[in-house]
């Protein structure tokens, strides 16, 4: 390989280390892009698949029929029900638990589901300290669609041309 005094002189002035300042001080004063997240959020698809939660009827009823479709359908086998008949004939779940260490987020609870109990709500930020957290049960999915019901609703209107 042949000497060059210009490759050299690239070398000795360090004229890369001085581009990448130029370029780290060119971003360095332009505003910035990033959102202020915990007080700035950006928006969600209507079809975002979030935290889970079981609705309720606008009376205050459960709306699980204890069906247990989505039971069979979840592939990662994370959703457990228990059901019993009531005394005017109807059928309501005892037990209605999801194993969120083992849901995998797919939507087809949601997509199997004939009344649109069990849903996939907007919340994202659900992350917690230990892992017995992460097991929900019936109340904690009654509350989070207590919780989300607005949200949820309009997330199903703009969805419903689609389905």
């Amino acid at each position: 390989m042949a000497f060059s005094y210009a490759r050299a002189a690239h070398y000795f002035v360090l004229a890369d280390f001085i581009a990448g300042f130029r370029l780290g001080f060119k971003y360095f004063f332009k505003p910035k892009k990033t959102l202020n997240y915990p007080f700035e959020k950006g928006p969600l698809s209507p079809r975002f698949r979030g935290e889970h939660a079981l609705r309720r009827y606008p009376n205050g009823e459960e709306r699980c029929i204890a069906c247990k479709l989505c039971e069979a359908i979840c592939p990662a086998q994370a959703i457990t029900i228990e059901a019993e008949p009531r005394e005017d004939g109807s059928r309501r779940t005892t037990r209605y638990d999801i194993d969120m260490t083992k849901c995998i987020y797919c939507g087809f609870c949601q997509e199997a589901c004939p009344v649109d109990a069990i849903v996939e709500g907007p919340n994202f930020e659900f992350a917690t300290e230990t892992r017995e957290e992460l097991f929900y049960n019936k109340d904690k999915l009654l509350a989070n669609g207590d919780r989300w019901e607005r949200e949820i609703a309009r997330n199903l209107e703009l969805d419903a041309p689609y389905r």
